[in-house]
């Protein structure tokens, strides 16, 4: 056992979860920074070209989800894996989840790109944001495929320790994505402006350029995880065993995902600048839940791999502090949030004192709820490198379909609050699955599940048999 393993799974609980997460932080800082980018210079272009990424997003989430959870069945089985020790199966488990996260973001990708304008026409958009959020929209499913195999590098890589090497290729494409966008979005010299679309196009260039990066890492095989061209041949066993783990992961984040869509499609209803607003007070989110995703993050990694090497109550324990610590940043976060919301919103689309003000009502009104955020994000991270994938999967359920949504319906549209009634369903959401989620995990049945369980057994027998042979 290396020295960063061993402080993984026998050092100081506080100090594995630090040497995790802050390079996890780091880099999802750097990674927001491609959204933020891009609200920043599409903010220039005005209200209707910030209303066209906040109403694209949503929906290429939804395809992005369908598709996540077979990545995450491969991120949970690799730290499950270095955690008992077989390095062989963490290589097997990254070939045969590339190979599927490829697969699978050709097919949805193509769908989405197909299915956008019938997609956009269902959520009533309106006309000054249709053409700006086509564009947007099926620039984002042409480069979906560098999104997925990005994506899953992290995830690998994250569920065997190591969380520098994403942040050193996130830092350098994020850099190359903020030069990228204003000459895609306006134009510079022979290169035409195109818009909204300029800024998926740069991101576009970008991601390639991540996913070949962390592909050749892959290939040299310095950095726990060692792939082959021929650890790619299908596996069926495999393949059907990560179908029907990552299953509910995939029923859990579409479920997010239509959430958001079927949000935004109660936003737009209220006009363009209630949409815009939505779209700053959302990527506001965005960015103060960093820390706690980064958080959680680490939990998922210590607890996967302590499950995988036996260490039960080790897990809990890490579940508990990140639980802890993550609801006391956001709650931070939320008290600096209310005095500074104001600026916050102008950061974002200067000069426009109607949706400065209304982002920041928005802010303000969900801000103080934000550490029930943190609390959700940290249990159900341990639910799901535990392998309990059904479990984060109700209370994602839960809290879109039996609070959120129909809290919004009810307050925006059949009481005085009307937009207000949007914005009350977030803090009102945030607590109430924060209360649920700590009863599930006070329950205790999350710690029954141990993924490699069979195939340490199978091993252990076959070395038996081989002694016993031996001796004979």
């Amino acid at each position: 056992m290396n020295p960063r393993q061993a402080l993984f799974l026998e050092g100081p609980i506080p100090r594995a979860l630090l040497t995790l997460a802050v390079p996890i932080i780091l880099a999802n800082l750097l990674q927001t920074g491609y959204q933020l980018t891009d609200a920043f210079w599409v903010g220039r272009l005005g209200a209707a070209a910030v209303a066209a990424i906040s109403v694209s997003f949503p929906v290429t989430f939804l395809v992005i989800a369908l598709g996540s959870g077979l990545a995450m069945a491969g991120a949970t089985l690799a730290a499950q894996y270095m955690g008992a020790g077989r390095q062989d199966m963490v290589n097997h488990v990254a070939a045969q989840t590339m190979l599927m996260v490829v697969i699978s973001s050709v097919v949805f990708g193509a769908l989405g790109y197909a299915l956008s304008p019938f997609l956009l026409r269902l959520l009533g958009v309106a006309p000054d944001v249709y053409n700006g959020a086509l564009g947007f929209m099926r620039v984002s499913f042409v480069g979906i495929i560098f999104v997925f195999t990005y994506a899953m590098f992290q995830a690998l890589m994250r569920g065997v320790g190591q969380t520098r090497i994403p942040l050193y290729i996130v830092a350098g494409t994020v850099l190359l994505n903020f030069a990228l966008d204003p000459i895609f979005i306006f134009g510079w010299g022979p290169i035409p402006g195109q818009g909204v679309m300029g800024a998926a196009f740069a991101t576009l260039a970008t991601q390639a350029l991540a996913s070949v990066i962390g592909m050749i890492v892959f290939l040299r095989g310095r950095h726990g995880i060692q792939l082959r061209w021929s650890g790619f041949t299908p596996d069926p066993p495999y393949l059907k065993r990560a179908f029907f783990l990552g299953l509910p992961a995939s029923v859990e984040l579409s479920t997010r995902a239509l959430g958001l869509m079927v949000m935004s499609f109660l936003v737009s209803s209220f006009g363009t600048l209630i949409l815009a607003s939505y779209g700053v007070g959302s990527n506001v989110l965005q960015v103060v839940t960093i820390p706690v995703m980064g958080m959680s993050m680490a939990v998922s990694t210590l607890v996967g791999q302590n499950i995988g090497a036996g260490n039960i109550e080790r897990a809990a324990q890490v579940t508990r502090l990140g639980t802890l610590l993550s609801f006391g940043i956001l709650t931070l976060a939320g008290f600096i949030g209310w005095l500074c919301a104001p600026w916050l919103v102008g950061f974002f689309i200067p000069g426009d004192p109607a949706v400065i003000a209304e982002g920041a009502h928005f802010i303000r009104i969900m801000c103080l709820a934000w550490g029930g955020i943190g609390v959700q994000l940290c249990i159900v991270s341990a639910f799901r490198a535990s392998g309990n994938m059904l479990v984060a999967m109700i209370i994602a359920m839960v809290s879109q379909w039996m609070i959120q949504f129909p809290l919004a319906y009810v307050l925006s549209k059949h009481t005085t609050l009307q937009s207000d009634g949007l914005w009350w369903s977030f803090p009102v959401t945030n607590i109430a699955v924060a209360l649920i989620s700590v009863a599930w995990f006070a329950r205790g049945s999350w710690m029954d599940a141990r993924l490699t369980e069979d195939d340490l057994h199978s091993q252990k027998i076959t070395e038996e048999a081989i002694i016993e042979e031996g001796i004979r």
